[in-house]
C-alpha cells in the first residue's frame, strides 16, 4: 500500500508557475512508477506527465511539452511537477498516482487526493 498527499496548488495568474508536490509513504517508493494526472470539470481525467523508477524516463502529454517538467526525489520519497507558462485550460483538480508496472497510461493502482490548480485569464 502507497499513501500519496499532494500540495502546492493555487490560483495562479497566466503565464505563471505553480510546483506541484506529493509525498508519498508505505512501500519502497523508489519501486514506483510516478504520475501526474488533471481533471478538468466535466472533463475525463489526463495523465499529464510521467516518470519511470528505473531509468527516470519521462512522459508529457502534448499539451505540456515545454512548459511543465516531473521529477522525483526518492531519498525524500516525492515527486515534484513544475509548472511553467501556465494557461486558463491547466485549470483542473492535479493528482498524483503511482504504480508499479503502469507508466504512460490510466490504470495506476494508488492515487492521492488531488490538489486545485486555477489559472486566471
Amino acid at each position: 500500500q502507497v499513501q500519496l498527499v499532494e500540495s502546492g496548488g493555487g490560483l495562479v495568474v497566466a503565464g505563471g508557475s505553480l510546483r506541484l508536490s506529493c509525498a508519498a509513504s508505505g512501500r519502497t517508493f523508489s519501486n514506483y512508477n510516478m504520475g501526474w494526472f488533471r481533471q478538468a470539470p466535466g472533463k475525463e481525467r489526463e495523465l499529464v506527465a510521467a516518470i519511470k523508477w528505473i531509468g527516470g524516463s519521462t512522459y508529457y502529454a502534448d499539451s505540456v511539452k515545454g512548459r511543465f517538467t516531473i521529477s522525483r526525489d526518492n531519498a525524500k520519497n516525492a515527486v515534484y511537477l513544475q509548472m511553467n507558462s501556465l494557461k486558463p485550460e491547466d485549470t483542473a483538480v492535479y493528482y498524483c498516482a503511482a504504480d508499479l508496472i503502469v507508466y504512460d497510461a490510466a490504470n495506476y493502482a494508488y492515487w492521492g487526493q488531488g490538489t486545485q490548480v486555477t489559472v486566471s485569464s
